[in-house]
């Protein structure tokens, strides 16, 4: 027979979890009698939790919001969530930081040590990233493995499924980074004596890890830097490889909008002087073609020939599609 306080929590998370009980439902779920359930909403009902009776045949119990924040109980995968939640807040800009990261100290004083020694690897970095495609979760249980790893500095070993034939990589992990609701791992690859990022949702841990390791400083010593970096097909600094400059055939008004982390600024006559960058110039070129209007390229060549370069490729394109039968 499970201990008051581990069936109290049992039945908060019930009532939580549905806006109505019967009362012998709750019973029947917590293999107790109808008087030990009364007794037991009593009880939540002094720690300062609105719960109403409800009417029916055996009669039932409903959480009600209240008007003031009682205690809160969680169980152990509900306290990895809050933690993962609430360090994801503090770094993800959204202007709560600071508010995140009292809530985070306050939750780490009272975690028990079984806990504790879980979370204490959990270390979030975030990248700003915009027109990322959603993704897959993460199960924390990877995320778990994956800092304990970095934590302990201990070679990582996973697979891309329980079953991949393929031998599993080897890294040395040093970061988890999210980026656009997305988890990635930094991590030093020893097949391929390169560092690499992975998607988290793609690793499937495997056990035991390896040995212990010496950590590496990731190049410029600054992950959310060099992760922003390889985002953007840059091999060193956090910007875009290929920059160019053109004349819009648009007013300031209609390109503003679309302006992303480019600068664009009025040119007179209906026109703007915009600056955007791309991993390739050819890229940049079919990026500018998304306003649907007259370009002139201010600078560099590079991306002048890129445009005929684009034209070439949508002719070929075009003749090969208007010669395929229907």
């Amino acid at each position: 027979m499970s201990s008051p306080t581990s069936r109290l929590l049992q039945l908060l998370s019930l009532l939580q979890a549905r806006r109505d009980w019967p009362g012998a439902l709750l019973a029947d779920r917590l293999s107790v009698s109808h008087r030990t359930i009364r007794r037991d909403v009593d009880r939540l009902r002094e720690m300062g939790y609105r719960i109403e009776a409800t009417m029916g045949p055996d009669g039932g119990y409903r959480l009600d919001a209240g008007s003031e924040l009682p205690p809160l109980l969680f169980d152990d995968d509900q306290v990895v969530a809050l933690t993962v939640a609430l360090q994801t807040a503090a770094v993800a800009g959204a202007g709560i930081g600071e508010a995140a990261l009292r809530a985070l100290t306050t939750v780490r004083q009272v975690l028990p040590s079984r806990v504790r020694h879980r979370l204490e690897a959990l270390e979030v970095a975030n990248v700003a990233r915009t027109g990322a495609a959603p993704t897959p979760t993460v199960s924390s249980e990877v995320l778990l493995s994956v800092s304990a790893a970095i934590r302990d500095r201990h070679v990582l070993r996973f697979g891309r499924a329980v079953d991949d034939p393929e031998p599993p990589r080897r890294v040395e992990p040093h970061h988890l980074v999210l980026s656009d609701e997305r988890w990635y791992l930094v991590a030093w690859d020893l097949d391929r004596d390169d560092w690499r990022i992975f998607r988290a949702d793609l690793i499937e841990p495997r056990t035991p890890t390896g040995p212990r390791f010496r950590p590496r400083e990731v190049p410029g010593e600054d992950v959310r830097a060099f992760v922003a970096a390889r985002f953007k097909g840059s091999e060193h600094a956090d910007r875009w490889p290929c920059v160019g400059t053109v004349l819009l055939h648009l007013p300031l008004s209609a390109v503003e909008p679309f302006v992303g982390d480019g600068a664009a600024e009025a040119a007179g006559d209906d026109r703007t002087r915009y600056t955007a960058g791309a991993w390739s110039w050819v890229a940049l070129a079919a990026s500018l073609n998304r306003f649907d209007t007259e370009i002139e390229v201010v600078e560099p060549p590079e991306l002048a020939a890129a445009f005929a370069v684009l034209a070439e490729r949508n002719v070929a394109t075009a003749t090969r599609g208007a010669a395929t039968p229907r």
